[in-house]
């Protein structure tokens, strides 16, 4: 009997704590340890248990592996019947607070690694992307308007060709000292705006944008899904999002060399994706790329 099994499964504090943890955030051991405070073998095992029973999910990336609680089905029904009594403890509360501070480190980790590569990164892209003309592709599948944003803008390579179609253009980026490089090459240029803003709380009012872009920027996030939603949020109704992102690969050196969080995004992760934020997928391409790897430009207007 399933409802045995889930009942089972949670008897035991370490592990409902766990799981209040992993219904809200996707987190590796190492981070789980941080934010429980026990050790890791001890993690471990409650982990073993939680998804021996179901309700906890894993995402294998790489050598790494992301732990999450499970999000359909009858597992799913018996967590979120559970969570008002979880998150009513005050234990949860003190691990909410330390995993809000290891995720807060996850973003500032990533803005160090982007403001200490800033003056190096278009050498860097050229390493991993070759021949591929990125902005080219973009361009090739926008249509004039009013205004356009780069999401994740880095230094501001695009902006100028998209102000080529719009009246206006927006860039956000969380690192400065990438918005400083940027704004270094085009000096006085008042149709480029730049906003210094993380990807999944964007510094941009609702319908703001007729055309926007998330070019080469998911894999460095830790839940994309928040930066497609957040997208569908400032477009208009009718409005174009292009983006372009690595596919699913298991090349490590992308994280040690070049700050990725994500081995890329499946296809059928990315449709999902972006369904849940109601975009209509026009166009799907496929560049292969150096390293072994290939970008995949998703076509798609908000419904």
């Amino acid at each position: 009997m399933e409802l045995v099994k889930f009942c089972k499964a949670m008897s035991d504090e370490t592990r409902v704590r766990l799981v209040g943890l992993l219904m809200r955030h996707e987190l590796n051991v190492g981070e789980i340890v941080q934010a429980v405070g026990m050790g890791q073998s001890r993690v471990s095992r409650h982990i073993k248990i939680l998804l021996d029973a179901g309700l906890v999910v894993v995402r294998r990336d790489g050598l790494w592996a992301f732990y999450r609680a499970v999000q359909e089905g009858r597992a799913h029904a018996f967590l979120n019947g559970a969570s008002a009594m979880i998150e009513g403890e005050a234990v949860f509360a003190d691990d909410l607070s330390r995993t809000e501070e290891v995720l807060r480190r996850r973003v500032e980790m990533t803005r160090e690694f982007f403001d200490s590569v800033a003056e190096d990164w278009d050498g860097l892209a050229r390493d991993v992307l070759g021949e591929l003309d990125l902005a080219a592709e973009i361009l090739a599948r926008m249509e004039k308007c009013s205004v356009a944003a780069d999401l994740g803008c880095g230094p501001g390579d695009l902006l100028p060709r998209l102000a080529e179609k719009s009246g206006s253009v927006i860039g956000v980026d969380n690192s400065q000292k990438m918005l400083d490089t940027a704004r270094s090459r085009f000096p006085g240029n008042k149709g480029i705006s730049l906003r210094i803003g993380e990807l999944p709380h964007l510094p941009l009012r609702d319908w703001e944008t007729d055309f926007a872009v998330l070019s080469m920027v998911l894999h460095h996030l830790s839940e994309p899904q928040l930066a497609i939603a957040e997208a569908g949020r400032v477009l208009k109704m009718g409005g174009k999002l292009v983006v372009a992102e690595f596919d699913r690969h298991d090349n490590e050196h992308m994280r040690t060399e070049y700050g990725d969080l994500r081995l890329g995004v499946s296809k059928a992760e990315m449709e999902n994706w972006l369904g849940w934020a109601r975009f209509d997928i026009k166009t799907i391409a496929v560049h292969p790329v150096n390293k072994g790897l290939h970008v995949i430009m998703y076509e798609c207007v908000k419904k």
